[in-house]
C-alpha cells in the first residue's frame, strides 16, 4: 500500500513540475491522507499538523489541470467526506475530527455565528434550519434575546445568513383593523368566522396556517380586528365586510339576538334601561315612559306616542322595541343601526359565564350533661282505713315518678334511679292498736350524657343568586282557634294550623369579586322540637339557634360566623322546714337534684369558587365517589338463614370526555 502511495505521489510530482507554475492535475486513487496532505503543504505552502486520529484514504481526481488557489479549496472538500475538517490557528492548519472543530476558537472552516432576529421567533426557526446544518454542527435558540448560535462551514453559514435575511422580515400576519359603520362588529365577527371555519372544514381541515383567519369584534370602535398569515384571506375579509357593512333603508332593522350564558327577560330589562338613558333628550318638553311589560315576554313599544306613566319618564327619538323570548332564551331588538350597534356591544358583554360558589357549611354542636339526685322521703297513712277525721302528714319532694306518692300509688312509675322503700311500716301497741304506719322512700340517681354532632349542608349555586336548603320536619303549629255553639249541646272546635320548617336550614347569596374574595349573605338555623311529657295546650315548643350575617371569605378558606358556648349549673334543695336544718338528722328530711349543662355550638363556612366546568366537575366527582363508597361499605352481609339482597347503589360514575 505504502509502495502505491510513493508510486501515485511520483506521478504527481512529475505532473507538478511538467505543467505551467499557475496549475496543477491532482490524481490521488486511495492516497493515504498522510501522503496527500504532504503534497498539498507543497502546493499551497501551508504547514499542517494532523490529528493521531486522522486515518484514512483520500480520492481526488482532475481531468484537467486547476489553479494552484484552488487546491485547498477542493482539499478541504475531501476532508470534509471522510468527517475531518481543517482548523487554522496562528500560522498552521490543524486537520482534526469534524465533531471537534467547533471546540477550538481559531479561525478555520467550522466556525461559530450568532444571528439576531429582529421579527421571527428564533424557537420556531431552529426546526427550519436544522436539516440544512450537518448532524455533526449545532444550531440553538436563545429566547432571551432572540437570537440563534449556529456552529458550521463557512460556506453553509454564509448561505444560511441569506435565509435568515430573507425569513426575518416584517410579515404581512400583522393585525389589521377593519372599522364598521353601519353593521354591528360582533355579529359581522360571528358570521366571518363561521363562514371562514366551515370553508376550510369543507377543503379538508386547517392544517395549513397560510389559511387560518382570526377574527375579532372590538365594541369599543364598532371595529372588525383581523390576523392572517395569508394577505389574500385580509383582502377577501375587507371585501365580505365593505358588502355587509351597508346601510339599511328600513328606519330600524329586526335582530335576534341568542344568549348562550345569561337569562333573557333579566338581559331584556337592562338593554331597556340603556335605551331610555342613551336616547332621552336633555330637557323634552314632554316625557313619555316606557311602559313596564307585563310578562316577561311581552313586547315592549319605544315610541313617540307611548303613554305617559308615573314615575321616571324618558322620551325615544325614535321606535325601537326590545323582547325577550323564554322559550329560545333568546332577545328580539327592534332599532336603528347605531342604537343596534350599542345595544350589541353592551349585550356581548352581559352574556358571559358566570361563576359558581360551592358553600359548605359545617356545624359543630357537642354537649355534655351530669345530674345527680339524693333524698329521703316519709309519709304516714295511719289513718287511711280509719272512719272519722284522722291526721296523716309526710314528705311529697319531686316531681311524678320521683316522689313517695306516686310510687307508692304506682311502683311502675318510679323514674330512673335507685329507689329504696318501705311501703308499709306499722307500729302498734298492745291494748290500742295501730299507732303509726309510715312509708319510707330513699332515691339517688347520678346521670352522665355526651353528644356529638356535625352537620355538613352543602349548597351550590350562581354568583349572586340565592340559594336554600332545608332538612328537617314540616310541623304543625296552632295559630288560632274557636268554638261554634249552635242548637246542640255541645260546642263544635274549630283550630286553624300553620305548618313550619324545623330543623336545619341555609340561606345563602354568594357575590364574586374581581380579587377572588366571596361575600356572603347567610342565614343559618338548627331548630328542634322540645319532648314533653304532657303536651302544651298552646302548642308545640322548639329550640332555635339561628345567625344571620354578611362576611367577606376568601376563595377556599374556612370563616366561623357565629356560635354557642353554654356553661350553665343547677342546684336544688327541698326539705322540712325546721327539721332539714338539724345537723345529721337534717339528711332524713331532704331531697337534693344536682344538675350541669355544657353546650358548645358553632357554625363554620367554607366557599370555594368554581369558575370553569373542569374544577366542579371534579368536586362532583369526588362527592360521587364518596357516595358511593358508603353504599357499598352499608351493603348487608352475607348469611346463611338469610337471603342475599343487593341494596341499592349509584351506577358506576361515567368517564370523562375528551
Amino acid at each position: 500500500m505504502r509502495l502505491a502511495a510513493a508510486l501515485l505521489m511520483a506521478v504527481f510530482v512529475t505532473h507538478l513540475h511538467a505543467q505551467a507554475p499557475d496549475t496543477v492535475t491532482l490524481n490521488f486513487v486511495n492516497a493515504d491522507i498522510e501522503g496527500v496532505v504532504k503534497a498539498v503543504s507543497e502546493i499551497t505552502g501551508k504547514n499542517f499538523v494532523l490529528d493521531p486520529r486522522v486515518k484514512g484514504t483520500v480520492n481526488i481526481v482532475s481531468a484537467r489541470p486547476v489553479s494552484r488557489a484552488l487546491v485547498y479549496e477542493i482539499f478541504l472538500s475531501a476532508l470534509r467526506l471522510q468527517g475531518y475538517a481543517a482548523v487554522e490557528e496562528r500560522g498552521m492548519v490543524q486537520i482534526i475530527p469534524e465533531a471537534d472543530a467547533k471546540l477550538h476558537p481559531g479561525r478555520g472552516q467550522v466556525q461559530t455565528q450568532v444571528f439576531t432576529l429582529k421579527y421571527e421567533s428564533a424557537a420556531q426557526l431552529v426546526p427550519v434550519l436544522r436539516p440544512l446544518i450537518p448532524p455533526s454542527n449545532t444550531i440553538t435558540a436563545y429566547p432571551g434575546s432572540n437570537t440563534l448560535v449556529i456552529t458550521d462551514y463557512a460556506g453553509n453559514l454564509q448561505r444560511i445568513a441569506r435565509i435568515i435575511e430573507g425569513i426575518d422580515q416584517p410579515g404581512g400576519n400583522d393585525p389589521v383593523v377593519i372599522p364598521l359603520q353601519n353593521a354591528s362588529a360582533v355579529d359581522v365577527a360571528l358570521m366571518v368566522n363561521r363562514l371562514f371555519v366551515e370553508q376550510a372544514q369543507a377543503a379538508g381541515g386547517a392544517a395549513d396556517t397560510s389559511q387560518r383567519l382570526n377574527v375579532v369584534a372590538d365594541t369599543r370602535s364598532n371595529s372588525l380586528v383581523a390576523r392572517s398569515d395569508n394577505p389574500s384571506r385580509i383582502a377577501r375579509l375587507r371585501s365580505l365586510a365593505a358588502m355587509l357593512d351597508s346601510p339599511t333603508s328600513a328606519a330600524g332593522n329586526l335582530h335576534v339576538v341568542y344568549l348562550k350564558n345569561a337569562e333573557a327577560v333579566k338581559v331584556a330589562e337592562t338593554l331597556r334601561a340603556i335605551y331610555l338613558g342613551e336616547i332621552a333628550p336633555a330637557a323634552a318638553p314632554r316625557a313619555m315612559a316606557l311602559p313596564a311589560a307585563p310578562s316577561s315576554s311581552a313586547a315592549v313599544p319605544v315610541s313617540p306616542l307611548a303613554p305617559a306613566l308615573p314615575g321616571p319618564q324618558a322620551a325615544p327619538l325614535s321606535p325601537g322595541m326590545i323582547q325577550a323570548d323564554p322559550a329560545t332564551n333568546s332577545i328580539l331588538i327592534n332599532a336603528p343601526d347605531a342604537i343596534y350597534n350599542n345595544l350589541r356591544a353592551a349585550l356581548d358583554k352581559l352574556d358571559v359565564r358566570r361563576a359558581q360558589v360551592y358553600v359548605e357549611a359545617l356545624i359543630a354542636e357537642i354537649t355534655a350533661d351530669k345530674a345527680a339526685e339524693f333524698g329521703i322521703q316519709w309519709q304516714s297513712l295511719g289513718g287511711v282505713n280509719r272512719g272519722g277525721t284522722t291526721g296523716f302528714g309526710g314528705t311529697n319532694f319531686g316531681g311524678a315518678g320521683q316522689n313517695i306518692l306516686g310510687i307508692a300509688a304506682n311502683p311502675a312509675s318510679a323514674g330512673r334511679g335507685l329507689n329504696v322503700g318501705v311501703l308499709s311500716g306499722v307500729v302498734t301497741l298492745p291494748g290500742v292498736g295501730e299507732v303509726l304506719n309510715l312509708n319510707l322512700l330513699i332515691r339517688a340517681l347520678e346521670a352522665d350524657t355526651n353528644a356529638n354532632i356535625l352537620s355538613t349542608p352543602t349548597l351550590l349555586t350562581l354568583d349572586n343568586e340565592e340559594a336554600r336548603i332545608v332538612i328537617g320536619q314540616n310541623v304543625p303549629f296552632i295559630t288560632g282557634s274557636y268554638a261554634v255553639t249552635g242548637a246542640a249541646t255541645t260546642p263544635t272546635p274549630f283550630q286553624t294550623i300553620e305548618r313550619r320548617d324545623v330543623g336545619l336550614t341555609l340561606r345563602v347569596r354568594p357575590q364574586i369579586s374581581e380579587g377572588g374574595t366571596v361575600r356572603l349573605q347567610i342565614y343559618q338555623e338548627v331548630s328542634s322540637v322540645v319532648d314533653t311529657v304532657l303536651p302544651n295546650p298552646a302548642g308545640v315548643t322548639t329550640n332555635k339557634r339561628a345567625v344571620e350575617s354578611i362576611v367577606l371569605v376568601d376563595d377556599g378558606q374556612i370563616v366561623v360566623i357565629g356560635g354557642l358556648i353554654q356553661d350553665s349549673v343547677r342546684d336544688g334543695v327541698e326539705k322540712v322546714p325546721g327539721l332539714g336544718d338539724l345537723p345529721l338528722l337534717g339528711g332524713l328530711f331532704t331531697y337534693k337534684t344536682r344538675a350541669r349543662t355544657k353546650t358548645n355550638l358553632m357554625v363554620f363556612l367554607r366557599p370555594t369558587v368554581l369558575r370553569d366546568s373542569k374544577r366542579a366537575r371534579s368536586l362532583t366527582d369526588e362527592r360521587y365517589d364518596y357516595i358511593l363508597g358508603e353504599q357499598y361499605r352499608s351493603k348487608p352481609p352475607a348469611s346463611m338463614p338469610l337471603p342475599d339482597m343487593e341494596a341499592p347503589t349509584l351506577p358506576p360514575r361515567p368517564a370523562e370526555q375528551p
